[in-house]
């Protein structure tokens, strides 16, 4: 559809959208995925070509995304070598993004199909974005899949990418060997380290999960840049 003929209503709505399509990229490509600078940056004229229907209108059933994790994001979710672990796996693999297309009452009906497509395919990871909250069962289906991780995000959650805001400071994940050795050089367990929610938006964003270690880094007057570590529970 030409955006010259759609009407403004429908421009409003693919202009948001396609916020929140960058948006989607730049979380993949910060949490270590394989994505293009392209993708990344893909003009708002070409999404329009790609993703509306013939009234100019979003058409979210086109809007599916696939992604593998890059070599530096499998060494970083590797855990360490043990007797009885040599050779550890990445506990990380391929993720997949849908977009919603039901614009109100989204329960486990919805959820139900979006975990089917995930487990169907063998994704590991599942991103399940909607225009409205859903409701609390179906939150409750998301967070209890076996052997899946499944996150949830309203649209107007990834209009801007929080990450980017000057006050917000950088997030760098520490790997699981790079976590026992911060540990080990201030003789410190996990539990002592200052602590970050799942919850977080910051963490949301980068995927955290729980027991993993966070590098927070800031800007100072004094020192140039300083940086502080938090336990995700």
């Amino acid at each position: 559809m030409d955006g010259d003929y759609a009407s403004p209503e429908a421009d409003r709505e693919m202009t948001r959208l396609w916020r929140t399509w960058r948006t989607v990229f730049e979380m993949l490509q910060d949490r270590g995925y394989e994505v293009t600078d392209e993708e990344v940056q893909l003009p708002l004229d070409d999404f329009r070509r790609l993703y509306s229907n013939e009234l100019g209108f979003p058409d979210r059933t086109k809007m599916k995304i696939s992604a593998r994790p890059t070599e530096a994001m499998k060494e970083k979710y590797t855990p360490p070598k043990t007797t009885r672990n040599p050779d550890p796996q990445p506990e990380c693999g391929t993720i997949f993004v849908e977009f919603c297309k039901e614009s109100s009452g989204v329960g486990t009906k919805q959820v139900r199909n979006f975990i089917h497509t995930t487990d169907e395919n063998n994704f590991h990871t599942g991103v399940f974005i909607t225009q409205t909250p859903i409701s609390p069962s179906a939150i409750r289906l998301l967070s209890s899949v076996p052997g899946r991780i499944c996150e949830h995000f309203q649209e107007q959650d990834l209009l801007v990418n929080i990450t980017r805001h000057e006050l917000v400071p950088k997030h760098v994940l520490l790997s699981a060997d790079e976590k026992t050795r911060l540990l080990q050089r201030y003789r410190l367990k996990e539990s002592q380290l200052p602590r970050i929610q799942m919850s977080d938006p910051v963490a949301r964003y980068l995927g955290l999960r729980r027991g993993q270690v966070v590098k927070i880094i800031r800007k100072s007057e004094t020192a140039g840049r300083y940086a502080s570590y938090r336990w995700v529970i």
